[in-house]
């Protein structure tokens, strides 16, 4: 393994550490005129753009013109995106908390989850639907209720860190729950070294040049 890989074993083993879901809250209905048809809950990758992020911000226009008119709202993940990958845990806590909040204020919002890069192992380690045998509790997000699963339409995730360098440091990998699988496409561009075994820089930042976010979208889209 090169020690481009060591490092961001690393870095994706502090992501998974550090993500810890806090508990579900009670939140009072709005009134549904209030709430999109869709919303998408979007964690940026590291050191992207703040806000949803280039491929987030991409993602949201192109599934937008996808859905026959109906309104597509969107949820910028708020944590830093940092090298610092120990504040990830901020992420995992607040896009489970948003799902959570809209699963009770918008109950007829479909839900869509996107990340990418960092913000897509937030995303997977947010799915999970239980803690990973051999690791403590307290290292990783809870698992949100089963009942979320049922308005959340579709996962779209790019980049995601890949499982071997989490296996190297005997760290979980990012894997999707099963409550959550079926309905997730994972997007990872050739040669991209964050989600293979690639070794092409380069082709992390190529998901909105390639095809890919119009890609995902348009499954999404099959699927709200």
């Amino acid at each position: 393994m090169t020690a481009l890989r060591v490092m961001k074993a690393a870095a994706a083993s502090l992501v998974a550490a550090a993500a810890v879901v806090t508990p579900s809250m009670v939140f009072t209905p709005v009134a549904s005129a209030d709430c999109p048809d869709i919303e998408v809950v979007f964690a940026r990758g590291t050191d992207d753009t703040g806000g949803l992020g280039a491929v987030g911000g991409s993602f949201v226009n192109a599934l937008s013109g996808k859905v026959g008119g109906r309104s597509v709202g969107s949820y910028a993940v708020n944590y830093p995106a940092s090298y610092n990958f120990l504040l990830a845990g901020d992420g995992a806590n607040d896009a489970s908390a948003h799902v959570q909040y809209m699963m009770g204020a918008c109950p007829n919002t479909r839900l869509v989850l996107g990340g990418y890069s960092q913000g897509a192992a937030v995303m997977g380690f947010v799915t999970a639907n239980a803690v990973p045998g051999g690791v403590d509790p307290a290292d990783v997000p809870q698992p949100m209720p089963v009942g979320v699963a049922n308005h959340v339409a579709a996962v779209a995730l790019f980049g995601k860190p890949d499982p071997e360098f989490m296996k190297a440091i005997d760290s979980p990998p990012v894997n999707v729950g099963p409550l959550y699988a079926a309905k997730t496409i994972e997007l990872c561009a050739p040669g991209d070294p964050i989600c293979s075994d690639g070794g092409d820089g380069a082709a992390h930042t190529s998901y909105t040049k390639i095809g890919m976010v119009d890609q995902a979208a348009t499954y999404v889209a099959g699927r709200v």
